[in-house]
């Protein structure tokens, strides 16, 4: 049965700003339905024009760009609450593909109706902006952490990103967040090989830092990890959800 938005449970999270009564209407109009998608399926494809538009209700997914021989680089990582496809209702096709890396549950709405959002209501539109403006915010963070920084640093950066929007999340139990990428994953995304990447972590759990196995990350010194991912410390500002 498709949640209605009233009844979110996202939007019960700290993590993310509230929405009048008008808006939330409007959002139940917006919405056309759910998508379920099981693990490996390609949710948006590099270079296609996608009829829908989709926020992710569960589960968690990648972004990828595939090369001309065929490898495939990790330019990013989908949590439940991030806004997927804004580029194809934008530019008019996906720059990147996102494929399901567990089984996910997305919102659906329809691309024709995406300039409704911006002619009935400007907060949101705004809101799409400030996702937008956040996202391009992370990448820049990305681009030094791969740029400047040693491998430890850029390890390091990573898994605590992922820590603190999970836990913003609420998806920490017994101080474990889910974790459900695989090293190679991680290794893309932060410009090291995998060798690299699998000594780096195998440096954080011996040094009692931080633990990722079994699809799962414990962080047992939070503010070390931290200084070490030269990141501050702490919750995250509020966002907005779509």
């Amino acid at each position: 049965m498709a949640i209605d938005c009233g009844t979110c449970p996202l939007r019960e999270l700290e993590l993310f700003g509230a929405m009048t009564a008008e808006e939330l209407e409007f959002m139940t109009s917006f919405k056309t339905g759910e998508l379920r998608a099981e693990q490996g399926t390609e949710i948006l494809a590099e270079g296609a024009s996608s009829t829908q538009l989709y926020t992710a209700l569960s589960g968690m997914g990648i972004r990828y760009k595939t090369m001309a021989e065929g490898r495939r680089q990790v330019v990013g990582f989908v949590l439940p609450g991030d806004f997927v496809g804004l580029q194809s209702g934008v530019m008019g096709e996906m720059q990147h593909s996102v494929e399901a890396t567990t089984t996910m549950k997305l919102c659906v709405f329809n691309r024709s109706d995406f300039w409704r959002l911006f002619q009935a209501q400007p907060k949101r539109a705004f809101d799409l902006t400030h996702l937008a403006a956040r996202e391009e915010q992370l990448l820049g963070e990305a681009l030094v952490t791969v740029g400047q920084m040693n491998g430890v640093a850029r390890v390091a950066w990573a898994l605590y990103r992922f820590f603190q929007r999970l836990r913003a999340l609420e998806m920490i139990e017994n101080g474990r967040v889910p974790l459900p990428y695989r090293q190679q994953d991680l290794a893309d995304a932060v410009g090291l090989s995998l060798v690299h990447t699998n000594k780096t972590l195998t440096r954080l759990r011996e040094a009692g830092v931080a633990t990722w196995q079994d699809d799962a990350l414990v962080v047992h010194k939070e503010v070390e990890l931290a200084q070490l991912g030269n990141v501050e410390p702490g919750a995250l500002a509020t966002r907005p959800l779509i």
